[in-house]
């Protein structure tokens, strides 16, 4: 059984394992394991802590028979982009692999969509790897458009993701 509720500081560590875990999995392959390692080491439970004490950030946590397997994460805006009014940007939805394709990203992202009109956003604003087609296809699901392209550092390499928008 999926259930989910609003993240709290105590959950720090275990986001921290959900994004370590959904990021080596999804993206691992692609890089050099000291660009890797320095790009996971580089946020940890204690930022993890002070993101979930700051009221400008949102998280909604999904959980199986009690164990978390995914999150949302909604922050002020951060890309390279010029908004028309108030927006914000979906920093994170993660999911761990085994628990793909059961509806949890579609509850998560609705609950995103609601959480950022209930700030009184007008755009959401997100960035994805250029070739991270199954996230591409979702957004797009959505109805968000690319609207231009971003550095993303993971450790010394550069990756190419592009930068997309919602209007609410």
């Amino acid at each position: 059984m999926i259930t989910y509720r609003d993240a709290r500081p105590a959950d720090a560590a275990t986001l921290d394992r959900i994004f370590d875990t959904s990021f080596g999995d999804t993206f691992g392959h692609l890089y050099r394991s000291e660009d890797l390692d320095t790009f996971l080491s580089s946020f940890g439970v204690s930022n993890w802590e002070v993101e979930l004490e700051d009221p400008a950030n949102a998280f909604r946590i999904a959980e199986a028979d009690g164990e978390t397997v995914g999150y949302v994460k909604l922050g002020p805006l951060e890309l390279p982009v010029q908004a028309n009014g108030a927006a914000v940007q979906l920093d994170q939805l993660y999911v761990l692999k085994e628990h793909h394709g059961v509806g949890i990203a579609h509850v998560l992202m609705g609950w995103a969509l609601d959480e950022a009109l209930r700030r009184g956003a007008r755009e959401m604003f997100l960035s994805v790897f250029v070739d991270n087609h199954r996230a591409k296809r979702f957004y797009d699901h959505y109805g968000f458009e690319a609207v231009g392209r971003y550095d993303f550092m993971v450790g010394n390499h550069a990756d190419e993701d592009i930068i997309m928008r919602k209007v609410l």
